[in-house]
């Protein structure tokens, strides 16, 4: 079971959130709906773990994420997942930009895959684990729009396949089993990509911020 602190100015996806985590036998310590009250709640219960939208009260522009990256400032050890509206890579690229690949987990997902109920959970349950998470559309959007002579155009179409899943934050086992290959051949495949783009061939999360911050400098580029 984890003690959760959740974020979220809509009254109604508050309510559906918290109804969703304690169903799937988590507590939900407190329920906040403005980044103030998030702040407050994180320093009188001390959750494993919080979820706060992006967009808060009072202007609805980037509160949540501004109150995260503060939790974290003060406790890097501190999970957080961000809940986004939109695809919006520079809220992702602040959120892991300089992240500590020794602090606690992390994760970034759009509000559509919170429909997505076994998907959310295990999200949750990663960046609690200490893993970052990536939603599969941001990665995308990362990935996307690259001339022929940029370096992702070297890799095979199966070499950006398993990049993209590295970048949502799995690991070779799960990689694996996304692609219905084995473990040995998405590790052939990886050192192959880091080989391409000329990145250290780390493991766990330095290795998905690594390919993070990667595909940040590309898009930038």
């Amino acid at each position: 079971m984890l003690r959760l602190i959740l974020a979220e100015d809509s009254v109604l996806l508050r309510a559906g959130l918290a109804e969703v985590l304690s169903r799937s036998g988590h507590q939900v310590v407190a329920a906040v709906g403005d980044a103030e009250g998030l702040l407050r709640a994180v320093a009188a219960e001390r959750p494993d773990v919080v979820v706060t939208d992006v967009r808060m009260p009072p202007d609805h522009r980037d509160e949540g994420l501004r109150a995260a990256l503060e939790l974290r400032s003060g406790d890097p050890a501190l999970p957080v997942l961000v809940l986004s509206q939109y695809v919006a890579t520079a809220y992702a690229a602040r959120l892991f930009s300089g992240a500590p690949v020794s602090a606690g987990g992390l994760g970034y997902l759009l509000k559509d895959r919170v429909g997505e109920v076994d998907e959310f959970l295990d999200a949750l349950e990663r960046v609690a684990a200490g893993q970052t998470v990536i939603d599969p559309e941001v990665v995308r959007v990362l990935l996307a729009h690259r001339p022929g002579d940029h370096p992702l155009a070297r890799l095979t179409p199966r070499e950006r396949e398993v990049l993209a899943l590295i970048a949502e934050g799995l690991n070779n086992q799960a990689v694996a089993a996304r692609l219905f290959v084995t473990e040995a051949a998405v590790v052939k495949h990886a050192s192959s990509i880091f080989t391409k783009l000329d990145l250290d061939p780390v493991e766990g999360n330095r290795r998905v911020l690594a390919v993070l911050a990667h595909l940040r400098g590309a898009a930038a580029g």
